[in-house]
């Protein structure tokens, strides 16, 4: 199984595709990652790549696995990834269609 591509490597072949110094690279992607942790909250879409959503959690019981107590799991915010279709189509080996 292959490697997956370290932060450098993406950097370094951003760069050379896109005829970019590194540094404009990190100074490009640092600016992305805050403006994705800003809006978030609001949804925040990659076109083709999918979208970062706040979602709210009910509160419900659950059980303790090493003793089987029930407990209460209290109502909470995470945040999820949705994969857009493009990118679940390429990954997976289905052919895209563009409309």
């Amino acid at each position: 199984m292959a490697k997956a591509m370290s932060k450098s490597a993406l950097i370094r072949h951003l760069a050379e595709q896109n005829h970019l110094t590194r540094a404009q690279v990190v100074d490009f992607m640092d600016c992305l990652t805050d403006v994705a942790y800003k809006q978030a909250k609001n949804g925040f879409t990659l076109p083709g790549l999918g979208k970062l959503v706040l979602v709210h959690r009910k509160a419900r019981m659950g059980r303790n696995p090493a003793t089987g107590e029930a407990i209460k799991i209290p109502a909470k915010k995470v945040v999820k990834f949705r994969v857009a279709k493009a990118a679940k189509d390429s990954i997976l080996g289905k052919p895209v269609t563009k409309k």
